[in-house]
């Protein structure tokens, strides 16, 4: 069984792309057990399973046989909006066996899970050269490859991704920097509409500066 937790810190993201951009934000992401999921407790926040992988597909993904703890920001207001959930999947001796990182295009609500094998003895887990699978950003093309890397949750956890376009370099990164604090719904309320704002923001600040956009796969032009 894993203790609810908050994780408190910062968001450091940086577009390398066409046009430069970057910024930092505080946030705050719940801890929680999968398969307890904290009761609701009104609209103000809440967890809702539907807004997650269930247990059954985790493991699926995983070959974890353990516990589950999932790193997200849960509906505030009403609100579900949650750009990327991490499953942290363990053994049944507590070793983290797999880390799922369930990513959702802003714009269109589709989800895709990317899945990351823990290295047994290591502090930090990697993967390398994940080819894109979902259309998240419309200034971001589909020819990239996924790098990440993420510490298993404790008093500290960080998780780093980086995204490469093929055959010309970098394109973006992203940085959690995180540490440990007693769960409280309080300091999660608001947290899906503000960040919401604040990726529409920052996409209008994109379009001003004149980025090109990018189509989804499947319709024929931008």
């Amino acid at each position: 069984m894993i203790a609810p937790a908050l994780y408190v810190g910062t968001v450091r993201h940086r577009r390398f792309a066409v046009r430069e951009h970057a910024f930092r934000h505080k946030l705050a992401l719940a801890y929680v057990d999968l398969e307890r999921l904290p009761a609701r407790a009104g609209r103000l926040v809440r967890f809702d399973p539907d807004d997650y992988l269930s247990p059954l597909r985790v493991r699926a993904l995983t070959g974890g046989d353990g516990p589950i703890g999932l790193l997200t920001q849960p509906r505030s207001l009403g609100k579900a909006f949650n750009p990327v959930s991490f499953y942290y999947a363990y053994d049944r001796d507590a070793t983290l066996h797999a880390v799922v990182a369930e990513v959702t295009s802003t714009p269109y609500g589709q989800r895709h899970a990317y899945v990351l094998q823990a290295q047994a003895g290591e502090r930090v887990h990697r993967a390398e050269d994940m080819a894109k699978q979902l259309h998240v950003s419309p200034f971001m093309g589909m020819d990239q490859h996924y790098s990440w890397s993420t510490t298993q949750p404790d008093e500290r956890l960080s998780v780093h991704i980086e995204s490469r376009d093929d055959g010309a370099g970098r394109a973006f990164d992203a940085t959690l920097s995180l540490r440990r604090t007693p769960f409280s719904r309080t300091r999660l309320l608001g947290g899906s509409l503000r960040t919401l704002t604040l990726i529409y923001a920052h996409a209008f600040a994109l379009a001003l500066k004149r980025v090109p956009i990018h189509a989804r796969p499947e319709e024929a032009r931008p």
